[in-house]
């Protein structure tokens, strides 16, 4: 707030067309050249360059359930798209994609994000370096990477350099709670990179969006604070929710929880709203999950032990 409060001033001028200030920030927290890293109006907007770029390919290979936004990307610029369904039956900790890996798709892409979108999956970053050999475009959406702490997280960005097929997309606004700023970032060779900053609008990130980027990229104590809360305050709502009747969660590594539901899930949720006040996200936007799932936000303690009385109360 305070950064945002100091660049109200800035507003009267265009921001920098090049964001330098921001992709000197972000090189120097990822140990990456600046040319390698692009700004976005949040992940969505970065979205949209890859469909374009993907759609070029033969076909993507996409990791379903998968996040709403990429069948939009793909779509718009009539992108073909091959599933690869996770087997939801098989359970944690084998929820394991089948990206198939053969000669075929070397003139293909893929599409997944890590931590998975819904289930909140971690795939070991070495699981991925068969499809960089085969794959034509890898894009690894990371955008819930930020809530691991460094040492046990799995991305895949040191590997950027040696592999020009390799796209990482990032958020900034959802580890730092700026969902209403927009601002993402893909890290990428150049050539892509450059080909999207033609095709876009001008200054699609604003000032301040540029502001309280840099500034939340130095605010250590706000990360060390959310490593220290996620993981007791996700393993405890884990275990509320499996004494509930009627409800699975599993086991994931972001700031969300999937869970099985025999009450269909938009009625859960209704009833939630109605009687209780709180929102939780059905999952009708993934039609391999539709009423037998929905979401959960890991929240703080005294809000998570809200969430699991009033489901008591419902179920």
């Amino acid at each position: 707030m305070a950064a945002l409060a100091t660049s109200l001033n800035h507003l009267q001028a265009y921001p920098d067309p090049g964001y330098d200030r921001l992709r000197q920030s972000l090189s120097e927290v990822h140990g990456l050249p600046m040319d390698w890293i692009l700004p976005g109006n949040g992940a969505a907007e970065l979205l949209t360059w890859i469909g374009r770029e993907l759609a070029q390919l033969d076909t993507t290979y996409l990791v379903t359930p998968a996040f709403a936004d990429y069948h939009r990307a793909l779509s718009a610029f009539d992108g073909h798209v091959t599933p690869c369904p996770i087997d939801l039956a098989a359970g944690p900790p084998n929820l394991v994609a089948p990206i198939p890996v053969s000669p075929q798709t070397s003139a293909c892409g893929l599409l997944l994000n890590n931590p998975h979108n819904p289930t909140g999956t971690l795939m070991p970053r070495d699981d991925l370096l068969p499809y960089l050999e085969r794959f034509a475009l890898v894009v690894v959406d990371e955008a819930f990477m930020d809530f691991l702490p460094p040492d046990q997280q799995q991305s895949v960005l040191d590997l950027v350099l040696d592999w020009p097929n390799l796209i990482v997309l990032r958020s900034l606004t959802k580890f730092y709670s700026l969902p209403g700023l927009r601002l993402g970032y893909a890290i990428g060779h150049p050539r892509y990179l450059h080909r999207w900053q033609r095709w876009r609008d001008p200054w699609p990130v604003n000032t301040l969006a540029e502001a309280a980027a840099i500034a939340a990229l130095q605010d250590h104590t706000f990360q060390q604070q959310t490593w220290a809360w996620l993981p007791p305050s996700r393993q405890s709502l884990i275990a509320g929710l499996q004494a509930l009747p009627g409800l699975i969660p599993l086991p994931g590594a972001a700031n969300f929880l999937l869970v099985n539901t025999e009450m269909p899930g938009s009625q859960l949720q209704r009833a939630l709203l109605q009687s209780h006040q709180i929102l939780i996200r059905d999952c009708l936007s993934f039609p391999e999950l539709g009423e037998g799932y929905v979401r959960l936000a890991v929240r703080l303690p005294d809000e998570n032990d809200r969430l699991l009385t009033s489901l008591a109360q419902i179920l």
